[in-house]
This record gives C-alpha cells, sequence and structure tokens, in this order.
C-alpha cells in the first residue's frame, strides 16, 4: 500500500516502512499540500487531524484518521481497516529514515561501515539503496518482534 503521512505520526511512518509498505511523510506541510499530494500520487492519507479528514473527505481522497497515542493502537486500528500483515519480510522492507527499498549485503561489503562488536555478534545486513544507513537484527530488533506480538495480542482481545 502506499501512504501519506502528515507530520503528528512520524513514528508510525517507520514501522509502516519496517512492514514494506510505501510511505511518503512530510513532518511540516500544509493540508492542502498533504491533500494534493495525496490525489496526485493516488496515495492513502493518514492523519491525526480531524479538520484535515474532513478536508479530505470532501475531496474524495482515501483518508483514514489514526486513532490512539501508541504504536500498538494505532497498528491495530491500521490492521483492522487495511488488513495489512503484521510480519516483516526484509525482502519487502523499507528504508524506515528514507523510504527506499533495503537490500541485502555482505558483512565483507560494509565492514568498514559497522561497529567492530557489531560485525563479531551479526552476519546478516541490509543496507538503503539511497541514504546508505546500515541495517542489521540487533537488540532493537527483539523489541520490534515483541511490538507486532503487542498488536497480535491486541487484536486477538477485541
Amino acid at each position: 500500500m502506499k501512504f501519506i503521512i502528515d507530520g503528528m505520526l512520524g513514528k508510525l511512518s517507520r514501522w509502516l516502512r519496517i512492514l514494506g509498505h510505501d510511505v511518503q511523510y512530510f513532518k511540516s506541510a500544509s493540508d492542502k499540500n498533504l491533500i494534493e499530494w495525496a490525489t496526485s500520487r493516488n496515495r492513502i492519507l493518514l492523519t491525526k487531524d480531524q479538520k484535515l479528514v474532513q478536508q479530505a473527505i470532501k475531496r474524495g481522497i482515501n483518508v483514514f484518521f489514526v486513532d490512539g497515542i501508541d504504536i500498538v493502537t494505532m497498528l491495530s486500528n491500521l490492521f483492522i481497516h487495511f488488513n495489512l500483515v503484521l510480519e516483516i519480510n526484509l525482502s519487502i522492507s523499507r528504508c524506515p529514515k528514507c523510504n527506499e527499498r533495503l537490500i541485502s549485503v555482505s558483512k565483507d561489503s560494509i565492514i568498514n561501515e559497522i561497529p567492530e562488536l557489531t560485525s563479531i555478534y551479526y552476519n546478516e545486513y541490509w543496507k538503503c539503496t539511497k541514504c546508505g544507513q546500515i541495517y542489521w537484527l540487533g537488540s532493537h530488533w527483539k523489541k520490534i518482534i515483541k511490538t507486532l506480538n503487542d498488536v497480535k495480542r491486541n487484536l486477538a482481545n477485541d
């Protein structure tokens, strides 16, 4: 899915990118610009701004009001509405920072770009094709999986 997200949902944009969705995030953009971009780029507008939701509906834009204050609630609501897959597939994941595709890279090709201890403990790496950010399944990975499991539990309890 392709989304456009307003400045209130930066954290959500990173989560959706990790899950493989094409997400354009604008930290500061006018409501008018967000509506124009959603229309011209054929994207679903995600926002926490009720006024923006009303404007988008009047213009016939596919818009979704993201309810909740924590990422578990937000992802749960998006899952229900859009039937999102709550599994990370690194072959389709996007860079949480810039939205470009990640590619699998060998340790040897990035050995000089990662901390020495990281190279000792991890063997699988991914690199953004645009910004060059390097990713691996480090300690943060457990937090990511825990959050997705919390979403699944939240959905099972509803």
